[in-house]
């Protein structure tokens, strides 16, 4: 995949004291994390720990109860997931966020709608800009169908693809706003071993290609602990340790709450 021609500068994502309450449930405890740009950093946790929660505040879709979330110098606290995508932060969501009744090459092109910057005379009439812009979205689109292997389903409509399937174009749909911060929720999810393997290198390959941050949860420890350069750990919305995957491994508190006692 190209890098993009004109790259955002990379940030640091603050995660500083993040409480999130849902009445009386605390999906969140004063949370603090700090994501380093260019790197793989993994968010692990049983079910219920709060990892989608964080995602979904750092997105935009929650706004915590307390603390703060900064990108860079923005502060993402009570933005919208609108303002979140312009920061360039994008999001592959565990539950499939698709068109299931458009075809693969749509459901990119719809999710580039945001760079067509031109009026509507411009549109109108469909010369210079306008179709200097789409030919470009376009290009770039196709550009990610190659980099995700999607060219034998680019014109099949989503609903019929095999779940898999279904899953690399969600994270397809993320890379096609060239995003510097690029958040996947359980993108194995549901996945067999040789689905799994292609998605590791995919992500492996965005990384390092595309120099994007990835923040990644996942519940395959032995991907997470592979791929991973740094790692955090809930358990009931807190934090209960951080670290290499060497060091993680090494913490009472993990192994106890995740890993298992060997």
């Amino acid at each position: 995949m190209k890098k993009n021609a004109d790259p955002q500068p990379q940030m640091v994502l603050k995660v500083n004291e993040a409480t999130l309450d849902f009445g009386g449930l605390r999906a969140l405890s004063r949370v603090n994390m700090t994501i380093n740009p260019g790197l793989i950093t993994s968010i692990i946790g049983p079910n219920g720990a709060g990892k989608t929660s964080l995602l979904n505040c750092i997105s935009g879709f929650y706004h915590l109860t307390k603390g703060e979330i900064k990108y860079g110098d923005k502060y993402l606290t009570h933005s919208s997931p609108h303002q979140v995508t312009k920061l360039g932060i994008a999001r592959a969501f565990q539950n499939l966020e698709l068109f299931s009744g458009l075809t693969v090459l749509d459901n990119l092109l719809l999710a580039r709608h945001t760079n067509l910057k031109y009026n509507f005379f411009q549109a109108l009439i469909y010369v210079g800009k306008a179709s200097r812009l789409e030919a470009e979205n376009r290009a770039h689109v196709e550009d990610v169908i190659d980099f995700m292997e999607l060219e034998p389903y680019r014109k099949s409509t989503v609903g019929n693809l095999a779940y898999g399937i279904q899953k690399r174009v969600e994270v397809a749909r993320a890379l096609t706003l060239d995003p510097q911060l690029l958040l996947l929720d359980e993108p194995m999810a549901g996945m067999n071993i040789e689905e799994k393997e292609d998605m590791v290198r995919y992500i492996i390959d965005i990384q390092k290609e595309s120099d994007a941050t990835v923040v990644l949860v996942e519940h395959d420890l032995g991907v997470v602990m592979d791929i991973s350069d740094r790692i955090y750990v809930l358990d009931f919305g807190e934090l209960i340790g951080s670290g290499t995957p060497e060091e993680v491994v090494k913490i009472p508190k993990v192994v106890e709450a995740y890993i298992g006692e060997e």
